[in-house]
């Protein structure tokens, strides 16, 4: 089953269940879907694929973790605890993420390959990591990462 049929089935099952907290993040996760389905159209009909329902996805995470950080600064820990039970609804719909070790290693291969010596070459070894592990971790984590092995 798609991700993004799954995200339908569970909206459908949340608003039986009464569930509102996993029915307003589903509602704006179809939302979000819908909008981009419709960007990526051309010339009629046209779904989205699991890599680009996956791109959706991590970028709500990523929103998400951002709204976060700025409710903890201000002292707002339960709009924070609020925003981190989203992040746990929207994760379960995402494949499991590279740990930072794997990441590691990937990142290590490609450095090598590429030659990349020193921080003026990370632009150039990030582009290469994000095309390859696009969907599979974060963007923060693989620059954190790149930029230990290149320092």
């Amino acid at each position: 089953m798609a991700i993004k049929d799954k995200i339908m089935a569970d909206l459908k099952q949340a608003m039986k269940d009464k569930e509102q907290d996993k029915l307003r993040v589903l509602r704006s996760l179809k939302s979000k879907l819908l909008e981009r389905e419709i960007s990526e159209r051309k010339g009629g009909e046209g779904e989205l694929s699991d890599e680009q329902t996956i791109e959706v996805l991590m970028k709500a995470v990523k929103q998400r973790k951002e709204s976060i950080e700025q409710f903890e600064k201000g002292d707002r820990n339960d709009l924070a605890d609020a925003e981190k039970d989203e992040v746990e609804i929207i994760n379960s719909y995402l494949p499991e993420m590279l740990s930072e070790e794997e990441v590691r290693d990937i990142a290590k291969e490609k450095i090598e390959e590429l030659g990349a010596e020193d921080i003026s070459d990370m632009g150039q070894v990030m582009g290469v990591l994000m095309q390859e592990l696009k969907g599979k971790a974060e963007g923060s984590v693989v620059s954190k990462v790149v930029k230990e092995e290149l320092s």
